[in-house]
């Protein structure tokens, strides 16, 4: 709908009748018309940008309902127009309007891809940022004084910033919340129960899971117990800690980072194997669940929730068999040569095309500015959490005046998640953690868990750095999605193979030349230049 604007002190009528959206109808600009110049909010009187978004569909349809966006209307005189789509809708509906030339005046949550940003920033789609964020976004610039290192992830190879990023720090380096993601739960009542200490070494471990499969800890005399689980190749729900025991371990996209600098693709080296010899040895004790090859989350929760398991893997012990004292973290173990390792995975807190303006929009100050309040501290933390004081429905925080922060609730039996997804906005914010303590307080199932990991966890962790979110260039980029579509799938079918019928070792070398035929060679020589180019970049 084309919104028909009163005169302010501050708008400046277009010298000429600028273009549409390509399209008109719903979607054209609230900017068509009139140019704001030399803006401060809040306005003196409302004006409307449009954009288009994403949410839960346990989220208003509307996300004007929301009271985060009642607040920052409020606050800054500017209404938000939104064209909003259900998650699971949102992808196709966001091609078809860029593809149509149907454009609002930004996409908050777009959820594009590097690919995406780079292609589309190319042909004009989207605007580039840097000029905008220099003149008119302080908050932001002073989340890339403090920490410059975001800097480097935004900036693509040409100088170019094509879209704001969501940063979440909770914690830093190894002790990231980031660094672990699927830790190994251990049935802890079942140990006390059948008299087992927490194993220590992987041979420990091969002679627990035995008792749990033999002795009947569940005491209801039947071998109904599954002695470990997990779903291979899914992230928090995959058994890659395993593979710590034997050298540089693994992770969810088979990268590393020795020491001294040199990009390792796990998945190709001799610790791997040996990791993949011992899953075939619990495979043969008939150990492994034998739906972990392919089972899907649904199947593999309920049987977790019917505490069937002796030991499995999860971001949080809660998600699966509860916050209780049934389950506990197990150690990481030491493998055949006493080697102790946790791999850190290369997850950061970090999306860099969470938000972008388009190239129909001709308010580009008025829409900085209006992004540039999400990066305000105590709005950051609202955008990803929730926010305080609805009298409509759960909060995740009180509001502490005389400490001037937020605090989070407890959540009396609601899923955190959902809560999220009904209240929080998403879109471009930073949370460093410096924050925490003064803005706002960390939620208790994320201090619980970065507690553990420093105890049990982080020191393990050999490697000192992990692999950054290098922004390559269009090309290296399309490279690496062509052999990654191969390379990946091939290692992760391999793996599954291996594990039953324990063939890894006389396969080694033709399974090493097909990763070559694939294309490893070139992947790690881009991945290699990426780092190396981070590096430099991140001064």
């Amino acid at each position: 709908m084309k919104k028909t604007l009163q005169t302010l002190s501050v708008l400046a009528l277009s010298a000429s009748v600028l273009a549409g959206c390509g399209g008109g109808g719903s979607n054209s600009s609230a900017s068509e018309d009139y140019k704001l110049e030399n803006v401060t909010l809040p306005l003196k009187e409302k004006v409307s940008l449009h954009f288009m978004s994403q949410s839960s569909a346990l989220a208003p349809a509307d996300p004007n309902e929301k009271l985060i966006y009642k607040r920052l209307e409020e606050k800054s005189g500017v209404h938000i127009d939104f064209t909003n789509y259900t998650n699971d809708a949102f992808i196709e509906k966001r091609n078809l309007a860029v593809a149509s030339g149907d454009l609002p005046d930004a996409i908050i949550d777009a959820a594009y891809s590097d690919y995406d940003l780079l292609t589309l920033g190319k042909d004009g789609t989207i605007v580039p940022l840097e000029e905008l964020i220099e003149k008119y976004m302080p908050n932001l610039q002073k989340v890339l004084a403090a920490a410059p290192e975001y800097k480097s992830m935004m900036t693509a190879q040409d100088g170019h910033i094509y879209a704001f990023p969501w940063i979440e720090e909770l914690g830093s380096g190894k002790e990231s919340i980031h660094s672990v993601n699927g830790m190994p739960w251990i049935n802890v009542e079942w140990l006390k129960k059948l008299g087992l200490a927490m194993p220590t070494t992987t041979e420990e471990l091969k002679k627990v899971l035995v008792a749990f499969k033999n002795d009947d800890p569940n005491g209801n005399g039947q071998k109904d117990e599954i002695p470990l689980s997990f779903v291979l190749n899914n992230g928090n729900e995959d058994m890659n800690f395993l593979f710590g025991s034997f050298g540089l371990g693994d992770n969810g996209d088979h990268t590393v980072v020795t020491n001294d600098g040199k990009v390792v693709f796990t998945a190709g080296q001799d610790g791997y194997k040996e990791g993949i010899k011992y899953l075939n040895e619990l495979y043969q004790l008939d150990l492994i669940d034998e739906e972990a090859f392919e089972q899907d989350y649904n199947t593999y929760l309920a049987k977790g929730q019917s505490g069937r398991y002796g030991l499995y893997f999860q971001w949080d012990k809660a998600n699966i068999t509860g916050f209780n004292d049934k389950y506990d973290l197990m150690q990481p173990l030491a493998g055949p040569d006493g080697e102790v390792n946790v791999a850190r995975t290369n997850n950061f807190g970090f999306d860099r095309g969470r938000m972008v303006i388009t190239g129909s929009n001709k308010n580009l100050e008025l829409t900085a500015k209006w992004i540039d309040q999400l990066y305000e501290p105590q709005q950051s933390v609202e955008d990803n959490w929730g926010t305080y004081g609805d009298e409509t429905q759960q909060n995740i925080f009180e509001y502490d005046e005389s400490a001037k922060m937020l605090k989070h609730l407890p959540l009396e039996g609601a899923a955190p998640v959902e809560l999220r997804q009904k209240t929080s906005i998403g879109g471009p914010l930073a949370i460093l953690d410096e924050y925490y303590g003064k803005v706002t307080t960390k939620p208790d199932d994320a201090a619980w868990r970065l507690d553990l990991m420093k105890e049990k966890l982080v020191p393990y962790m050999k490697a000192d750095n992990n692999f950054p979110r290098v922004f390559y260039s269009l090309e290296d980029q399309k490279e690496l999605t062509a052999i990654e579509t191969d390379l990946f799938a091939y290692v992760n079918r391999k793996r599954a193979e291996w594990t039953k019928t324990g063939k890894v070792e006389e396969e080694w070398k033709d399974y090493q030349a097909e990763l070559s035929r694939l294309g490893l060679d070139k992947w790690l020589e881009i991945k290699q230049r990426g780092y190396d180019s981070y590096l430099k970049n991140k001064g």
